[in-house]
């Protein structure tokens, strides 16, 4: 036994609103089975919009993740995390400042003794 049938099937939404827009579009001595032949074929129109729009949404996620993954290369191998929290690579400068003041300071000190 097949799990699904050939024929899709259309939510009662979608029905619905075949049906609401083909009364509006009624002409005076119009038959239900013209009008209900219209409502069809509206049905048909509006699923057919759906299924085009989902493809369209589809793509353009696919294009949005092929963009956000090429923007953000992932790394091969997982990175070691440091053990300690201090950065590897110290700067000098704080160190050269600190002997610059105390030469400074030294320099001052003897030239006014």
């Amino acid at each position: 036994m097949a799990k699904y049938s050939k024929k899709a099937q259309v939510s009662d939404e979608t029905r619905d609103e075949a049906m609401k827009i083909a009364r509006g579009t009624q002409k005076p001595g119009q038959t239900k089975e013209q009008t209900k032949l219209i409502a069809q074929g509206i049905q048909k129109g509006i699923d057919l919009y759906k299924k085009q729009h989902k493809v369209k949404a589809r793509e353009l996620d696919k294009k949005l993740r092929k963009a956000t993954a090429s923007a953000v290369p992932q790394p091969t191998q997982p990175e070691a995390v440091p053990s300690s929290t201090t950065p590897q690579k110290s700067s000098k400068l704080p160190w050269i400042l600190l002997l610059l003041s105390w030469l400074c300071f030294g320099v001052y000190f003897f030239l006014s003794n």
